[in-house]
């Protein structure tokens, strides 16, 4: 409770701050008398709520996101494999990816435009390609430092090579995957909002691009606060997934919510109290361990619940 307490103390706080710099046009070095006030884009986020292009806009951004994303999840698990597993393949596909991956997805946006018949196809292709990249790369390496000795453990036991692929490749390379995917939902929002605003109809890059041009900066900030949500909610849910997927791994690294574990007692500091709970001589420790005479129970329960 006391660390959900601090994340909401630490947002006010950052709200307080805008508010406070905003509402008295405070211009030194940043000039934040030309931001819009938190209230001025709560009484437009307010508006825009209550009208029906604002839940438009969400859908076809969402559709977008999740039609490209589960595009670029199915084949750049696909893909990292192939290459990862297959000398051939490494040959014939890798020169080309490798070629093909340096350049921003944003700047494919003619080439979608003129390859696609409709701006829909041609954003959800820019949000594909920005999620695919970092879903093949993270599995191509998580496949490769798979070690050798489970694959043989499965061949002597007569597994073949799909027992193999399913058994151990697949699950073996999960965590990879899923960090992949992590930020590749990420640089996709990034993509599309760009994408919206240079060649969509509808999404909230496109809304956001609208608010500016007619300079309705409450608007965008209701725009940039809306991303942002969405953001946040999509990559949760991917690492949430992830998390749940991968439950059989050790969980040594920190874990938002999870208390950490108690440090377990060694034997000697067990002895050396029961030694010092103990008045009886060495010859007597039998019995008194054994709740014999002479013990009281209070000690024995006490010693009990140290071990």
């Amino acid at each position: 409770m006391r660390r959900y307490v601090l994340r909401v103390v630490s947002l006010a706080a950052a709200l307080g701050l805008w508010q406070a710099l905003t509402s008295l046009n405070i211009d030194l070095w940043l000039r934040f008398s030309q931001f819009p006030t938190v209230t001025d884009v709560a009484r437009a986020f307010a508006a825009r709520l209550s009208g029906p292009d604002y839940w438009t806009d969400l859908t076809d951004s969402l559709t977008r996101i999740l039609t490209g994303f589960l595009l670029a999840a199915v084949l750049g698990v696909a893909t990292g494999v192939l290459v990862a597993r297959s000398r051939l393949a490494e040959d014939l596909l890798g020169p080309l990816l490798e070629v093909v991956r340096p350049i921003p997805a944003i700047a494919l946006v003619p080439v979608a435009i003129l390859l696609f018949p409709s701006n829909e196809q041609g954003i959800v292709f820019i949000t594909f390609t920005a999620a695919f990249f970092p879903v093949l790369v993270s599995t191509r390496h998580a496949v490769r430092a798979l070690t050798p000795t489970w694959e043989e453990a499965v061949r002597t036991m007569g597994g073949g090579r799909w027992r193999i692929l399913g058994s151990v490749v697949l699950p073996g390379a999960l965590p990879g995957v899923f960090g992949g995917l992590s930020v590749g939902i990420g640089v996709s929002w990034i993509c599309v909002i760009s994408a919206e605003m240079i060649s969509g109809q509808y999404g909230v890059g496109y809304r956001t691009w609208q608010d500016y041009t007619v300079v309705d900066y409450p608007g965008v900030f209701v725009g940039m606060v809306t991303i942002g949500v969405l953001g946040w909610v999509t990559s949760t849910a991917v690492e949430l997934l992830g998390r749940r997927l991968t439950r059989w791994l050790p969980r040594t690294a920190y874990v938002p919510g999870a208390r950490p574990p108690r440090p377990a007692r060694s034997i000697g500091s067990v002895w050396s109290a029961r030694s010092v709970r103990s008045a009886k001589p060495a010859p007597d420790a039998p019995a008194a361990v054994s709740g014999g005479p002479g013990r009281p129970a209070s000690e024995e329960a006490r010693d009990e619940h140290l071990v």
